[in-house]
């Protein structure tokens, strides 16, 4: 290669590195000089310019960076104008960042302290909120679950008329379907573990737990979606337990489990588990007919 021609690709290239360096270095200024401003305001005493500039960390959606400064601003402005401001931007500046559970209690703490504040209404529908987005998932416990179904509920309450009404209200209906899941989870853990008996220490067996489960979910959730699946597996756990039955209780039990197997075709003629509920009839006749 001609010696020109190495120098020209040469600064070629010098001039391409300049135009990515060059930006990279301005961006690696610029946040150093944000860095050193942001310490400067956590160890200063002026509050003013503390609530400013948090304000303005909230504003761009800095939250990890607003919330240390409004944890402290906090108590040093309470009962004072910016403090409920502060209390608030707190609060959502842990929902923001996913902080759930703190969050749920800042925005409870805000309604406690200012239940006519001008956030009053978003906070206690954020104390649900936050609790809805926390919960686990159905196999799991749900005691934050109820936790939030309470919560919509004094949501509601308060607010008869609030703008996020139908939210609140959808939200309570998604909540009451994730118990549901973990009562049809549990019932259908019940029929899986069948004829084991290792976890039934108080007598009893798995079809029967299976059963009452299922039974009692449909008590308490008369109105769910899942009502179907509820009704699938009490039919096969009493033609289960007729099948294990001792001699003198086969009779009665395949009595109940022809009687379950009808009444599930008369309420679902259409389900995909009707063929299995016609064969199990056919079987229970075979205890039954005399």
């Amino acid at each position: 290669m001609p010696i020109k021609y190495f120098f020209l690709i040469l600064q070629f290239k010098i001039r391409r590195m300049k135009r990515t360096i060059l930006p990279l270095i301005v961006i690696v200024f610029m946040l150093s000089g944000c860095a050193q401003e942001y310490n400067r305001v956590l160890k200063s005493n002026d509050y003013n310019y503390k609530y400013e500039y948090a304000k303005q960390c909230f504003a761009t959606g800095k939250y990890q960076r607003a919330m240390l400064l409004l944890a402290d601003l906090v108590h040093y402005e309470k009962g004072t104008d910016n403090g409920e401001e502060c209390l608030y931007m707190l609060a959502m500046s842990q929902y923001c960042t996913k902080n759930y559970e703190d969050a749920a209690q800042a925005f409870k703490k805000y309604y406690q302290s200012y239940p006519k504040g001008t956030y009053a209404e978003m906070a206690e529908f954020y104390v649900g909120q936050s609790l809805f987005d926390g919960t686990p998932e159905p196999r799991l416990d749900q005691s934050q679950t109820i936790s939030a179904i309470a919560a919509f509920q004094e949501y509601l309450d308060l607010f008869p008329d609030a703008k996020l009404k139908q939210t609140a209200q959808q939200r309570l209906f998604d909540l009451q379907d994730k118990l549901v899941k973990k009562e049809l989870h549990s019932a259908k853990l019940y029929y899986d573990l069948g004829s084991y008996f290792g976890n039934c220490t108080n007598g009893g067996n798995n079809y029967e737990a299976c059963i009452i489960t299922a039974q009692n979910a449909l008590k308490d959730y008369p109105y769910t979606s899942m009502r179907e699946d509820f009704a699938v597996l009490i039919m096969k756990s009493k033609y289960e337990l007729a099948q294990q039955s001792v001699e003198e209780k086969k009779l009665e039990r395949y009595q109940d489990a022809e009687d379950e197997c009808y009444g599930f075709i008369n309420e679902y003629p259409d389900s995909k588990d009707r063929a299995t509920a016609e064969r199990y009839i056919k079987h229970c006749k075979e205890f039954t007919k005399d």
